[in-house]
């Protein structure tokens, strides 16, 4: 990556023109983590939490997110998602958050990956603040992606 492509000449932003890249299978998984107490670790582990079943709504809070990546990241291309899964878990000392996206087209779905482990770590602290303040959403990651020219990257 030799410069970036969301600006024109004159420094400008612009959606970059994919229409001329062929389709090709493409797949991103993204992790975040979200850091809370053991206490309310255990809330979520017995399925105490007042607003009902915080791995199973955030789950299904990231498969949304996916969906309006290019409602909320301005330069984003809007793509036909072929599949998105996203996996919670409790893990000390919190949560782990995986995404999943994948696509047949021009323009990968890192982006997609990503935000959908966002709105998920999202929804998590939205349903728990009021057992604890304190909770940390971090390292939201890109792990992997395959397809389109640059073919695979993995992290390491």
């Amino acid at each position: 990556m030799s410069e970036l492509t969301h600006f024109d000449d004159a420094g400008r932003p612009h959606m970059v023109d994919v229409s001329a890249k062929p389709d090709t299978a493409r797949s991103a998984t993204a992790r975040g983590r979200v850091r809370l107490s053991a206490k309310t670790a255990a809330l979520v582990a017995a399925g105490r939490v007042g607003k009902g079943d915080v791995i199973g709504i955030a789950e299904l809070a990231g498969i949304m997110g996916a969906k309006r990546t290019s409602e909320l990241i301005p330069l984003c291309h809007p793509l036909a998602l072929s599949a998105v899964e996203v996996t919670v878990t409790l893990k000390e000392p919190g949560l782990v958050v995986e995404a999943t996206a994948k696509t047949s087209g021009p323009t990968g779905v890192e982006m997609e990956a990503l935000t959908a482990v966002a709105a998920a770590c999202l929804t998590i602290y939205d349903m728990l603040k009021a057992a604890e303040r304190g909770i940390v959403i971090e390292a939201i990651e890109l792990v992997a992606k395959s397809g389109g020219r640059s073919g695979e990257w993995r992290r390491e």
